[in-house]
């Protein structure tokens, strides 16, 4: 483990080399022989400082320590190698020589939930290796508005699988240990142990998990170029009765879950799920995935996915859940692995957002598909669609 000298450890954690004189006097850092500090160090001195920062008394943390009732040296663990320390290099230093505009840059940090930095803030050792895939873009031509969009998007996405997960760690790592009687201290030391082992398992894992959701993503976007390509080649048939595929949502879902819970959410998705399920087997048709509020349905007769439809917000109703949206195109769709994709899937998805709570709306397609079908179909005009080349003419869909 590489050693560092006090003003290695202040740059370092972020802090003034006095505050690492502080905090060796009360007995929190213990420098080694000719005053070198051990690699833990640094992050101690930040997670200290950052403590004191919330409010928590430095000197009530220096008594805990020499009583042996809290410790920071499960900081040495293997599993805290991965957080990185403070460069030297200032924001605005790293804008002048990468040419990244200074905003963009703030939001890498800002986007992960930290203040929002100054220009001569000093720039995280992990945000500058987000630098170089930032200045590819913006050399391809790529918006600032789009890059920026990435960025909170991973961040979000990844402070939600981090919140999960340290949720996942204190119950089931952290609580267990302390009900054998352990003290605050000895759990810190031994789950620390326990996070060395298993965080290169979780991020093995979390990487594959990844590269399959890019397999997904970008297999379809490949269908969907395809079926581009074909069509204005004058090579892409229509079928004279197409499948349909049909997408239900819950109307202020989010909300309701925020509201009442997460046994209220569990709770109101097992009643979805056994309702729907009925209603598009009842029908000929499959759910294929569950989308957090809704659910993606697989229909081979589009008239039959009308019907179910149409019985599902009616049965939603009577069950007294949240009302239902719903939208359904008809045309080719690839399958692949389990989950359907192409053009239909995602015109199919868009119509469900335009459409209202209660309504079951549905393209010319499947009103051109659905003849003879007992339902009347109101056309409601040429729509725009978010995502949607040219207006569709959308229908709304009534049981006779």
């Amino acid at each position: 483990m590489r050693e560092h000298s006090r003003q290695e450890v202040a740059r370092g954690a972020g802090v003034e080399p006095e505050y690492v004189d502080r905090l060796v006097e009360l007995g929190i850092l213990r420098p080694g022989p000719g005053g070198v500090f051990p690699r833990g160090d640094v992050l101690r001195a930040r997670w200290v400082h950052g403590l004191e920062e919330a409010g928590v008394p430095l000197d009530g943390m220096a008594a805990a320590v020499r009583d042996g009732a809290l410790s920071f040296t499960f900081l040495d663990a293997a599993a805290f190698d991965r957080f990185t320390e403070v460069s030297s290099t200032t924001f605005l230093e790293l804008s002048t020589r990468t040419d990244i505009p200074l905003d963009l840059l703030k939001v890498v940090r800002e986007a992960i939930g930290f203040a929002q930095p100054q220009p001569e803030d000093h720039v995280r050792e992990y945000e500058l290796a987000v630098v170089p895939a930032i200045g590819l873009q913006l050399s391809k031509g790529f918006r600032r508005a789009v890059i920026e969009r990435w960025l909170r998007v991973c961040a979000d996405s990844l402070h939600r699988i981090a919140e999960t997960e340290t949720d996942l760690w204190h119950t089931e790592v952290e609580l267990p240990f302390l009900e054998t009687g352990m003290s605050e201290s000895e759990m810190l030391e031994a789950q620390a142990d326990l996070g060395s082992q298993m965080a290169p398992l979780m991020e093995q894992a979390l990487l594959a998990i990844w590269h399959g959701q890019q397999e997904h993503a970008w297999s379809k976007n490949h269908v969907e170029n395809v079926e581009s390509a074909l069509e204005k080649a004058g090579l892409f048939s229509r079928l004279h009765r197409p499948p349909a595929m049909c997408f239900l949502d819950i109307t202020g879902y989010t909300r309701l879950t925020e509201e009442r819970g997460d046994e209220a959410a569990a709770d109101l998705a097992g009643r979805l799920a056994i309702l729907v399920r009925r209603c598009s087997q009842e029908h000929g048709g499959q759910a294929v995935k569950w989308l957090g509020d809704g659910v993606m349905f697989y229909f081979p007769d589009p008239g039959s996915s009308v019907l179910a439809a149409l019985d599902m917000v009616k049965g939603i109703v009577t069950a007294t859940l949240p009302r239902a949206h719903v939208g359904i195109h008809a045309g080719p769709v690839v399958f692949q692995e389990g989950d359907y994709f192409g053009r239909t899937v995602n015109i199919a998805a868009r119509i469900a957002d335009y459409a209202r709570p209660g309504e079951v709306l549905v393209s010319q397609e499947v009103v051109d598909a659905a003849e003879g079908t007992p339902v009347t179909f109101t056309e409601i005009g040429p729509v725009e669609l978010k995502g949607v080349s040219g207006a569709l003419r959308l229908h709304r869909a009534n049981a006779t």
